[in-house]
């Protein structure tokens, strides 16, 4: 039994697929019986009206049949039922009944039954009248201070206020500037009636100026009140809450004074007659509906608060005194006096679930038994306490989750196709006149045990594109296989920095431990690239040394070789569907291989494809000794131009965002300028108004065009410089023969962002990942070991302190340097690297020095340590 659960004492369910809403929902006095018990009223939006008298239900009972006093069908959906005095010349209480075209006033009245069926009841139609306008709500009171009677007021969709003075049609008048009906509210004692508009502010209108006022039964006549004879309907005072409104109550707390409760979507406010805010409460969770009452105690109101968390949280004033759970989410909620049981909690869901609640809980007449007492044997309690610390201590020494294998659970294995697909699966492609081919991948999954939750997601490096990329799987039973297949195509113009794809599968145990698998697969070179024509001349080259003799490119590339063409023993050319050209020419009599394009990062793809190609052909013979090597200049000039171009689109790209929104604003505020004109009662000129929001609206979709442009430039861009960061790390590799551990340091460094935006770039991160090694692991002194990395990452102003960074870099490992991360990695490494090696720069002055370090490692379009080739007519000479 929990404390904080609403008590149920009595409940039922309403119809079948019916709806409700607040509206729906009144308590009173409605058979007049002058005993104090209230009747529950609901009305549904299936037109039924339903009278219950509730009974306690006893201890495994339901509700009995006659709770129910009366169901009728109306046939109209209702809206809102209350109960007042509406009827002329009788001070007692009657029945309204609000439907979208009807408003309808009955008499409910019982006869005293003789036999067992109980007392009979039945309403009678006092009157009725026919609305013009589709009704949203009402409200009543003694408008006008009246005694003894109650009128009417009813809210139409469109604004309009109709007040009934019981048989009779008193007026309408259209609220200003009523856009969409909000809550209405009847205050007896300012005698004004208040509303939330579509501007989200609080409005109070006097009774009296609605009554003077000009009639009006159109819109067009209200607007003609503004430019015509007749009062004016004025707003008596507003509140701006900044919210739409939910409901609103009117509390008197002494006959000086009466608060105004108005219930937003986030907060509850409590306001002044004068429309002074007395407090506001912000809601933890979002509100279905609210009912203030008075408190005990002095000063104080309670307010009832109902969630969607089916949730019922009890404040006075702004604190929360009470919190209880509902079974449901109540849509209106009431308090009433049932059977001499005051306080009893009514509340009603938009289902018809209409339950009889209270707070606490019931009286428990449990007493637990004694137990016998026994005396304890304390060598027995020592000897299970060491086997239990035991048990902890083993279970801690194999970490907080058991050390399962993830192969033990799951099986994720990825085939590539050998041959492109037949039939191209590309679509929308942009990479102009040549036909984008596809590969089919398959990737096969194979569980041991049950599984919840398991989602595949592949991924691969744009622009290459995947048919599918999320997969969802239901391995409801162990030893299931799941196959799924996609496809992946070229979409743009440029080439992908990789060829290797990813897939990660995410599943939970049945225990609820989440594990992640992940299994690579790589694509085919021909995927991207066409067989080509070799080109003699190039302006980015390079040559890879190895300790073998070299291979025959027509055994290397069959899938690019033509068998008719000697020449491509020893030349080969490649053609991206970018539209490069790469050349690869292999040396007849030394062990070296050149490659050669007129753009820098078309290498790499070519590059990496040579030496993996060249690793798989020399294992096949069972050679172990097989390595190459890379002893030229490091190509950082044209690095470096890459980083420029880079950075320069992203440059670019904030400042056209920034004059985007500059228009933007612009165009905004023209905009406000000729709403008020068009507003204005006297007509004025446009002053060429109309021909600046049209200028201006061409630049905010000139500019918009542009950033998109930018945007993609700069995507290009960046797979173009990841592939000359690849490019990069293999030649460092290949130069300084690191280890695999080194070269995933320096990938670390080099390649930390998947991908490129404007608030984390790739310049600073890597620019603080290279400072980062700098300062330790490559540093030479505890000066240097001292200098504190700037903790948040900018935008830098240029890239010359991360080019003298990279510089620097390279410096360090041709000197001796070596990467690690372990806990001596900030030791200074002074007996490694011999003596002059350059110091991080600490201010402008020591960077000036570093101009000359560049050198080292540049050698602007002659990329190859041996002199450079004389151009001859046949290219198989030209490494010989």
């Amino acid at each position: 039994m929990s404390l904080f659960k609403a008590r149920d004492w009595w409940s039922t369910v309403l119809g079948e697929k019916e709806e409700f809403d607040q509206g729906c929902l009144c308590l009173a006095d409605v058979d007049n019986s002058r005993n104090g018990q209230d009747k529950i009223i609901v009305g549904s939006f299936m037109g039924y009206l339903r009278i219950f008298n509730p009974h306690p239900v006893k201890t495994g009972g339901g509700p009995q049949a006659e709770d129910l006093l009366l169901e009728v069908h109306l046939r109209d959906p209702v809206l809102q039922v209350e109960v007042g005095k509406f009827v002329s010349g009788s001070e007692m209480l009657h029945l309204a009944v609000l439907h979208s075209r009807k408003l309808c006033v009955y008499s409910v009245s019982g006869t005293l039954g003789n036999v067992e069926h109980g007392n009979q009841y039945q309403i009678k139609l006092m009157y009725e009248h026919h609305l013009q306008r589709t009704a949203c709500n009402m409200t009543y009171g003694p408008f006008g201070a009246v005694k003894g009677r109650d009128l009417i007021c009813i809210q139409s969709m469109d604004g309009m206020l109709m007040v009934f003075e019981q048989e009779s049609y008193a007026f309408g008048r259209f609220l200003p500037g009523s856009l969409l009906p909000g809550p209405l509210a009847y205050s007896p004692r300012t005698d004004s009636f208040i509303t939330v508009s579509s501007c989200r502010q609080v409005e109070s209108y006097k009774y009296q100026v609605l009554a003077f006022a000009t009639d009006a039964d159109k819109k067009q006549e209200m607007e003609q009140q503004k430019l015509g004879s007749g009062k004016r309907l004025v707003v008596d005072w507003t509140l701006n809450i900044g919210e739409q409104a939910l409901d609103i109550c009117i509390i008197p707390l002494n006959q000086s004074a009466s608060s105004v409760f108005v219930l937003g979507e986030r907060n509850f406010f409590c306001l002044k007659d004068n429309g002074q805010i007395r407090f506001m409460k912000k809601l933890d969770c979002s509100p279905s509906c609210f009912l203030p009452y008075c408190s005990v105690s002095e000063g104080t109101i309670n307010t009832l608060v109902g969630n969607h968390n089916h949730m019922l949280h009890v404040y006075q004033d702004v604190t929360l005194k009470w919190a209880t759970q509902l079974p449901h989410v109540p849509v209106a909620v009431r308090v009433g006096c049932l059977h001499d049981l005051k306080g009893v909690i009514v509340t009603l869901s938009d289902d018809g679930h209409l339950q009889c609640s209270y707070l606490g809980t019931d009286p428990s007449l449990f007493q637990a038994p004694k137990v016998e007492s026994r005396e304890l044997n304390y060598d027995e309690l020592d000897v299970e306490l060491k086997e239990l610390q035991k048990i902890i201590k083993d279970v801690k020494s194999q970490g907080v989750w058991p050390l399962t294998e993830q192969e033990d659970d799951l099986k994720v294995s990825a085939a590539v196709s050998s041959a492109l697909d037949s039939v191209s699966q590309a679509t929308n492609v942009e990479t102009g006149a040549d036909s984008v081919p596809s590969i089919t991948v398959k990737i096969t999954l194979q569980n041991q045990v049950v599984l919840q939750k398991v989602k595949l997601s592949v991924y691969v490096q744009p622009p290459l594109q995947l048919t599918c990329d999320q997969f969802t799987f239901d391995f409801v039973a162990p030893d299931m296989t799941s196959i799924v297949t996609f496809s992946v195509y070229l979409k743009k113009t440029y080439t992908p920095s990789e060829l290797e794809g990813n897939a990660v599968v995410s599943y939970s145990r049945a225990t609820g431990i989440p594990r992640v698998i992940q299994c690579k697969f790589r694509l085919p070179l021909n995927l991207i690239c066409l067989p080509g024509q070799p080109s003699k001349t190039a302006s980015h080259k390079l040559t890879i040394d190895t300790n073998k003799s070299p291979v025959s490119l027509l055994g290397l590339f069959p899938d690019f070789a033509n068998p008719s063409d000697d020449d491509q023993m020893n030349v080969m050319g490649f053609r991206l569907l970018g539209g490069s050209r790469v050349t690869l020419l292999a040396s007849r009599t030394s062990q070296r291989y050149r490659i050669q394009s007129e753009r820098f990062e078309d290498l790499w793809l070519i590059t990496n494809e040579l030496i993996l190609r060249l690793q798989d052909h020399f294992e096949k013979q069972g050679t172990k000794d097989f390595a190459c090597s890379f002893s030229g200049c490091v190509p950082l000039q044209e690095y470096f131009e890459l980083i420029d171009h880079h950075f320069e689109l992203r440059i670019n790209g904030e400042k056209l965002e920034e004059l985007l929104s500059e228009r933007a604003v612009q165009f905004r505020a023209i905009q406000r300028r000729l709403l008020t004109r068009f507003r204005d009662k006297t007509p004025a000129p446009l002053q060429h108004l109309d021909t600046l929001l049209d200028g201006t609206y061409k630049q905010v979709i000139a500019l918009a065009d542009a950033v998109q442009e930018n945007q993609d430039r700069l995507l290009q861009s960046f797979a173009g410089l990841k592939s000359a960061t690849h490019l990069l790390i293999l030649l460092i590799r290949l130069w300084q023969r690191l280890s695999a551990d080194q070269t995933a340091i320096l990938e670390a460094a080099f390649l930390p962002l998947q991908e490129d935006t404007q608030e984390l770039g790739w310049e600073e991160t890597v620019d603080a990942a290279v400072a980062h090694l700098l300062k330790t692991c490559l540093s030479k002194s505890s000066k240097e070991q001292a200098l504190n990395l700037s903790s948040q990452l900018s935008v830098p102003k240029d890239t010359s302190r991360l080019k003298k960074h990279i510089t620097l870099l390279c410096d360090r490992l041709a000197k001796g340097g070596r990467l690690c991360v372990s806990t001596d990695a900030a030791a200074p490494q002074a007996m490694v690297m011999p003596g002059g090696c350059t110091p991080i720069p600490e201010s402008d002055l020591e960077e000036r020095s570093l101009d000359d370090a560049t050198e080292l490692f540049t050698n602007h379009k002659h990329l190859i340590a041996e002199p450079p080739v004389p151009e001859v007519s046949a290219l198989q000479g030209v490494l010989e």
